[in-house]
């Protein structure tokens, strides 16, 4: 492996964890990424690429084409347990925090990592959940689950939809916050269900209380939910999964080096920001500003939710899902 994977790996579980991203120096690039940020800030394709941002901006098409396929695999997946419960069926039993599909056992990593700690002990058929969806993000990567399976991941979207209109209205304004709260609440959480004896951090979140609510018809915790969701409407743009909420961090650390990714082509890229924009994360898109590269071809780092709607904005093809070692080489646009 080069030492640009070790670099780059290092590099996105720092930002993970949060740290911020530094502006790279032509020593920290690669030589072709030195040639191509030269070729980029001369005059005439300074010129021709603010021509082309400006075309692009008079005939926007921002595309929903992997915004719907999240909702839809969200939907199927939380729409089986629910069949699979009230049809009595027992194919799916179980909440996404720990299930039984079909005889196989699922755990979701944090909450698995609360029960041992509460409890002090390890159960067999959790360390089999534990084991299948890790070597599932070990090969997806990233916080897929976030994007591609969480229930609330898809009413905070909404929510969000519904803060930004009323930030564009002035009615609202968003409150970043130190993304390293997220880590140390993990850590705090982690202490208080050894300490304990109980998972407590089970009893907030979403992800559980909206699951259990769509199978079971436990309604009393959607309370909780739509609180949450105030919050993230008037007051801080995806507060929970952005500052608060462990289990996708437990996912990115799983998927840390999985061939899936989402990979950023220089040579394609306008650089005008309009990935940042809609990005959950943006901190994992800095190398798309100009000259934040440090290579011509660069995978997201793990903290990356794989929602792709960087991908449905981006109006170059800068931004691709790819797998390692079976994609082709990226081809520059015309």
């Amino acid at each position: 492996m080069s030492p640009g994977f070790f670099s780059r790996t290092i590099g996105g579980v720092a930002q993970m964890f949060g740290k911020a991203p530094v502006k790279p120096t032509p020593a920290d690039m690669t030589p072709e990424m030195v040639e191509l940020l030269a070729f980029k800030k001369s005059p005439e394709e300074r010129k021709r690429r603010k021509a082309a941002i400006m075309e692009e901006r008079a005939h926007d098409a921002v595309s929903n084409a992997w915004r719907y396929r999240r909702w839809i695999s969200i939907l199927l997946v939380n729409g089986l347990f629910v069949a699979s419960y009230w049809a009595d069926l027992q194919l799916i039993e179980g909440a996404l925090t720990a299930s039984r599909v079909v005889g196989f056992h699922f755990a979701d990593l944090n909450s698995s990592l609360q029960l041992m700690l509460a409890h002090g002990h390890v159960v067999l058929n959790l360390v089999i959940g534990v084991s299948t969806v890790f070597l599932i993000y070990v090969i997806v990567g990233g916080r897929a689950f976030c994007s591609w399976v969480c229930p609330y991941h898809l009413v905070s979207e909404i929510a969000e939809k519904l803060h930004l209109k009323l930030a564009e209205k002035k009615f609202v304004k968003d409150h970043p916050l130190d993304r390293r709260l997220r880590p140390v609440l993990f850590v705090i959480f982690a202490v208080l269900a050894f300490a304990s004896g109980y998972t407590l951090f089970e009893t907030i979140s979403p992800v559980g209380i909206l699951s259990r609510a769509l199978t079971y018809g436990t309604l009393v915790g959607l309370i909780w939910i739509a609180l949450l969701l105030l919050v993230e409407i008037f007051w801080s743009r995806r507060f929970w999964c952005r500052y608060v909420c462990p289990i996708g961090l437990t996912y990115g650390m799983a998927g840390t080096i999985a061939p899936v990714r989402i990979l950023h082509v220089a040579e394609n890229c306008f650089h005008e920001g309009k990935c940042r924009d809609v990005c959950l994360v943006p901190h994992v898109l800095e190398m798309t500003k100009l000259g934040y590269g440090r290579e011509t071809a660069t995978p997201i780092g793990p903290d990356c939710t794989r929602c792709a709607m960087c991908i449905d904005v981006c109006p170059t093809g800068a931004l691709r899902f790819d797998i390692k070692g079976l994609s082709r080489a990226p081809e520059a646009a015309e």
